[in-house]
This record gives structure tokens, C-alpha cells and sequence, in this order.
């Protein structure tokens, strides 16, 4: 891997992973398109670009790791458990499903349901504004939610958005759980590929490790950013189209 691929799939993976638009479908997509197979080297530099995005999690949300928020990692934790469950048991299917055109569908799926989301919550007001009031079942919904992400294209935040928002949680108070349940998700993940792959590090050429991990950790921090302050004033609108645009795009090519 040389350093511009891993600046671009730095920067992809940190500037989609906490958005409802498939980080890992824009990384398939993104990949094929520089012509990069999956090598031990390339495995092992995608769990460090993920580790970074976790970093960025922790480091915008460094107050929320304290004892004051035991209740709150407690339903983060029951969100967590319905996805760790399937996605354990049918990791072989799952693997199965990664393609692009299961991508591209995927995609405009999730965007029919974000459209369709925003009809149906238009006039409603959340039950949720603060993730304090956030109770103990609506965690559970979500977290079930999340388990269609395990489908390649869907996006893990888009799902539990979603079903954060059918909840009763506010825009604001469904990306903010949906960034803080990455945490577990993705801890998970990283650390079954890092068991899987761990020799492919000995192989990988330091720079580019790096070089990923700052970029990936800089996108991924600015993203969650302005995500939130796209919420101030906007709803998931942009993305349902966008989603849908992206996989008409992805079906035409392929």
C-alpha cells in the first residue's frame, strides 16, 4: 500500500463510519476502485483505520466516561448485544453477502427507509431529547435495529438511527447514541480481525499505518463535528437521496 491510498481510505473510513451512508459499503466501492486486493497488509491497515474512528469517538465524547454515566453504558451495552449475537453466529453468511451490487442495493434501500422515516416523524415530537432520558427498552429497539447493518451497504449508523428515531429519540439524541454504540461495535469487530490477522502486521509497512491512523482519526472527529451541526438544522433528508443516488450510480457501473 503506498501513502495515497491509505490518505484516501484514511479519510473515507473516518469521514463515512459515523454517518448513515455505509462506511464499509464506500470501502468496498473505494477499494476496487484503486484496484487493492485483500492482502495481509491491507487487512491490518484497515484495523488500525478503524481503531482511529473508535479514538475520535472517545476523544469528542470524553465526558461521558465517567461513573455519572454508568446507566447509559449499561444500555449501550444491551443495544450491542443483539448485533454481537447474529453477527457472531452467521459470520460466514454474512461474509458471503459482500459485493457490490449487494452494496448498491442495499444503499438505495436504506434510502427509500430514510425518506419514508422523515414522512412519518415529520409532525411528531420526540420523547427523547437527552440521552438521560433515554429508557432501557428504546435502547433494546435500537439495538435490535442495528442488526440489519450487518448487511453489507446497510450502514450500522443508518440502521440504528432509524430505529432510534421510531424510538421517540430526537435527530440529535439518535446520532449521538448511535456514535457512542459504535464504541462496543466496533471494539468488537477491530479485535476479532486483529485475532484473525495479527501476523499481517508483521509484514506491514509502518508509515502508511500511521499516516491511515491520523487521517482516519482527524476525519473522523471533524465528521462527527458537523454532523451534529448539520442536525441543528437539517433533517436526514439529504441522505436518504444521497444514498439513493450512490447506489443507482454503483448498479450502472457495475
Amino acid at each position: 500500500m503506498d501513502m495515497l491510498h491509505s490518505v484516501i481510505l484514511g479519510l473515507v473510513e473516518g469521514a463515512t463510519e459515523f454517518l448513515p451512508i455505509s462506511s464499509t459499503g464506500h470501502m468496498i466501492v473505494v477499494s476496487q476502485w484503486l484496484g487493492m486486493e485483500q492482502t495481509e497488509g491491507n487487512k491490518a491497515f484497515e484495523v488500525i483505520i478503524q481503531l482511529a474512528a473508535i479514538l475520535a469517538v472517545v476523544a469528542n465524547y470524553k465526558e461521558r466516561f465517567t461513573f455519572k454515566h454508568t446507566r447509559l453504558w449499561c444500555q449501550v451495552f444491551i443495544a450491542f448485544l443483539p448485533v454481537a449475537i447474529v453477527g457472531f453466529l452467521f459470520r460466514h453468511q454474512i461474509k458471503e453477502l459482500f459485493s457490490v451490487s449487494v452494496v448498491a442495493i442495499m444503499f438505495i434501500v436504506g434510502g427509500v427507509i430514510f425518506l419514508v422515516t422523515e414522512k412519518v416523524i415529520k409532525n411528531k415530537k420526540a420523547s427523547v431529547e437527552q440521552l438521560e432520558d433515554l429508557s432501557f427498552k428504546q435502547a433494546l429497539w435500537i439495538g435490535l435495529a442495528q442488526v440489519f447493518a450487518l448487511i453489507p451497504g446497510t450502514s450500522r449508523a443508518g440502521s440504528t438511527i432509524v430505529g432510534a428515531l421510531f424510538a421517540g429519540l430526537s435527530r440529535k439524541a439518535s446520532a449521538e447514541f448511535s456514535f457512542l454504540l459504535a464504541l462496543p461495535v466496533m471494539m468488537a469487530a477491530s479485535g476479532y480481525d486483529l485475532l484473525s490477522n495479527y501476523k499481517a502486521f508483521s509484514g506491514a509497512q509502518l508509515l502508511p499505518l500511521l499516516v491511515g491512523f491520523v487521517v482516519a482519526f482527524g476525519s473522523a472527529f471533524v465528521a462527527m463535528k458537523l454532523f451534529m451541526a448539520f442536525l441543528d438544522k437539517f433533517t436526514f433528508v439529504a441522505f436518504g437521496w444521497y444514498r439513493i443516488v450512490f447506489g443507482g450510480l454503483l448498479l450502472f457501473l457495475a
